[in-house]
């Protein structure tokens, strides 16, 4: 196990910066997800840390000693890739055995090893196996096998579970999950995925072009957000922002006055804001309830009913042209084209300035 530690980290290539001063410190066997779009860096940050990008500028280190100028042999690290990359006429106990073949470790160790990290993967009965005869979740675990041989101080996976189906991905995730607990390593993991760092991650860094929005754990973004970037990122179906001013503030609410009107309630912390200030109000879909008009402040048109079996989503159009869309459980009773009224109690909304950034943190 070793702690990892980023310090300013920035990249360029030619004048494009992509990187705009990372910091990030990750604590010894701890799993940290690094999420975000295509695009925003989150694999050249994992690269950088791997050696096979070099840095711009700034300080990587890893159980404290500065790793940017080592050579990735000498960084202690394993990477596992989006293709499994492995060898195709070799078995699955020699692609394993590969790395520690190279590294002239003797026999009867290297035995141990492999089929050590077979048992722990599950890997034992394929490994006379050629690739081409095992599935995509079971060349996954080879290539995660090839990596534990090597006893790294890290694992490092960059979008491991892009190439398998729904089915195998979740299998795959799970595996991952019960590896971080036996061994206790330190492991950091990189995806577009947001449910997979929900499930997988200790604490999850949401990266967006080239900057960490904020790192934390997934039920800390999830119920404090810092601004709309993550709150948007980071929930599935995506959390609604809807605009609206602060209105009247009383002694333990305040009101919000949507776009169309239609009055919202505030807790009272954001009376420190003043009176007209626009605002952005955010509501996860599950946290919406269809209700009487008079009850609701949400109101719209149904316009798409998904049944999902035990939930189902409702599409919402409302008078400004805004998209709700709510998750409500049990079988629809609501049909296309019907008028509807949500509600949502006033501790789970979410309250952004024009900016983009919280006001209740």
């Amino acid at each position: 196990m070793a702690s990892v530690s980023f310090e300013n980290v920035t990249k360029r290539y030619g004048k494009v910066e992509i990187l705009h001063g990372i910091d990030l410190e990750i604590a010894s066997g701890e799993f940290v997800v690094l999420v975000g779009p295509s695009g925003c860096g989150k694999s050249t940050t994992l690269r950088l840390l791997a050696g096979l990008e070099t840095l711009t500028s700034g300080a990587i280190r890893v159980d404290g000693e500065e790793i940017s100028t080592l050579p990735p042999s000498q960084r202690g690290l394993a990477m596992v890739f989006q293709s499994y990359a492995l060898y195709p006429h070799m078995s699955v106990y020699e692609n394993i055995a590969f790395s520690l073949r190279i590294a002239k470790e003797a026999k009867a160790e290297i035995d141990a090893k492999v089929k050590r990290a077979a048992a722990t993967l599950q890997l034992t009965p394929l490994l006379n196996r050629l690739p081409k005869q095992l599935s995509g979740g079971q060349r996954q675990r080879v290539a995660i096998g090839r990596a534990i041989v090597r006893d790294p101080k890290v694992f490092l996976f960059d979008e491991p579970l892009s190439n398998l189906d729904a089915r195998l991905r979740v299998q795959t995730r799970i595996e991952i999950t019960k590896l971080h607990q036996d061994m206790g390593v330190t492991m950091i993991y990189v995806t577009h995925d947001q449910v997979e760092a929900m499930t997988l991650a200790d604490r999850i860094a949401v990266v967006n072009k080239g900057r960490i929005e904020q790192f934390g754990t997934p039920l800390e973004l999830y119920h404090k957000p810092q601004n709309t970037f993550v709150a948007g990122f980071i929930g599935s179906p995506a959390i609604n922002l809807l605009k609206g001013r602060i209105g009247e503030v009383a002694k333990d609410q305040v009101a919000v006055a949507l776009a169309d009107g239609s009055p919202a309630r505030g807790p009272a912390e954001l009376s420190q804001q003043a009176v007209n200030q626009s605002v952005t109000v955010g509501v996860r879909p599950e946290a919406l309830s269809p209700v009487s008009e008079r009850e609701g402040f949400v109101h719209g048109k149904v316009t798409l009913v998904e049944e999902l079996g035990e939930f189902h989503l409702i599409y919402v159009q409302t008078a400004t042209d805004d998209m709700v869309v709510a998750k409500v459980e049990g079988n629809a009773r609501t049909r296309p084209g019907e008028a509807i009224h949500l509600y949502a109690a006033p501790e789970k909304l979410h309250f952004f300035d024009e900016k983009g950034y919280s006001l209740q943190i």
